[in-house]
């Protein structure tokens, strides 16, 4: 648990400088929120690439060092490099420079992502899904806990060549426990075999829609929530990064929840409880998130999101490792996580554009609408299925 709690906490580093202060980082360079919304777009791309990678790490032992544990140093090595790098291309100046690095960048990071994905599907019983997801996702939050409270000082009060390169340095963390990790022998049968493939049936697809619609929702939103509260409070950057902080607890809280729910619940009904929590909250954020109830009460309202965010990511997660087949276990969750990846770019992009074009508050009606689609998804991927709830 603590080796891949730590790669989704370093992961967690780079989403929480994303998450935190990357949109506020290329407005005060003179950009726009659409501007933001493209560059998000394009950044993500990598992660759609993560079918061909996972395929990659399913067929190819690499050098007999293993399937997973060779990929995760290669992910981090690129992810480190890019990071040491970043502070000497001004997005204001070479704007597409700088997308062309964090690309390189999430390139990195998608890679040792789907790799430390096949290692947690090929080591972990069913039973144990959702506690494994709750420990990634609840890693990635605190990941993004630490970022977004260190880079917030340090874009403030020193320069944002020592923010990218404190994230070098945390990008570090995972390597003495991947050292210490021993692949071992695939069986048989759990080899790769092109065949496997046919395993992505009708109800897979559907499942990997359903995990698009959720991420362009969450993903949009997310972005809206540090530019939003400048514009209503005019937060700083040190209380951005504090913000993103409460919120990232949140999340850790809502990994929780979303695991606790899909141990309890059969994951039809565990899903429709994180669309309601998630509608909920979005309606607030709507209506609420304005000076006339004060900074405090906006705060709570966006740890109140990061709950609802981290049920949902919790969620999916662990219903998604429910339809691998174990041949072709990075590759197959790789596609269902692709679903998502392209939903966050969609979602960042959209968000963007019709905050610009309607704001803030319409922009979350407009998510809450797309979010109550799910519902009929729900139904349409678990009506046929009849598997038990987790036991602890």
């Amino acid at each position: 648990y603590l080796t891949f709690g730590s790669l989704y906490f370093t992961q967690g580093t780079i989403m929480g400088f994303f998450a935190a202060l990357n949109a506020l980082y290329l407005l005060d360079n003179g950009l726009q929120m659409t501007d933001v919304g493209i560059f998000g777009f394009i950044a993500l791309l990598p992660f759609v690439l993560k079918i061909g990678l996972g395929i990659l790490s399913d067929r190819v032992n690499l050098l007999g060092l293993g399937h997973r544990k060779p990929y995760i140093f290669i992910g981090l090595l690129v992810q480190f490099l890019c990071l040491l790098a970043a502070p000497f291309i001004n997005p204001g100046t070479h704007f597409w420079g700088y997308v062309a690095l964090s690309f390189t960048l999430q390139l990195g990071m998608a890679l040792y992502d789907t790799c430390t994905d096949g290692l947690a599907l090929d080591t972990t019983p069913q039973e144990e899904q959702g506690t494994i997801q709750g420990f990634m996702v609840g890693g990635r939050a605190v990941g993004s806990i630490a970022a977004a409270t260190i880079v917030g000082f340090l874009a403030e009060n020193v320069s944002w060549l020592s923010v990218f390169w404190s994230l070098a340095a945390l990008t570090l963390i995972p390597v003495p426990f991947m050292l210490f990790v021993h692949e071992k022998q695939k069986d048989v049968e759990k080899r790769f075999d092109w065949s496997a493939f046919k395993a992505f049936d009708k109800r897979t697809l559907l499942a990997g829609l359903m995990g698009l619609l959720m991420f362009v929702i969450i993903l949009g939103a997310n972005q809206l929530i540090n530019p939003y509260l400048e514009s209503q409070f005019g937060i700083s950057l040190s209380e951005a990064g504090m913000i993103t902080s409460l919120w990232s607890l949140g999340i850790v809280g809502g990994s929780f929840l979303g695991g606790w729910l899909m141990r309890k619940y059969q994951p039809k009904r565990a899903l429709v409880i994180g669309v309601l929590l998630l509608s909920l909250s979005l309606l607030t954020l709507a209506f609420l998130l304005t000076s006339q109830y004060g900074l405090t009460f906006g705060i709570f309202l966006v740890i109140l999101f990061g709950v609802a965010y981290g049920t949902y990511q919790t969620q999916y997660f662990a219903a998604a490792m429910r339809f691998v087949d174990p041949r072709i276990a990075a590759s197959m969750y790789a596609i269902l996580m692709a679903f998502t990846n392209i939903g966050q770019g969609i979602g960042m992009y959209l968000s963007g554009a019709l905050a610009d074009l309607a704001g803030f508050s319409t922009t979350f009606m407009i998510l809450i609408g797309l979010n109550l689609l799910i519902l009929p998804l729900i139904s349409l991927v678990f009506n046929k299925q009849a598997t038990a709830p987790e036991t602890i």
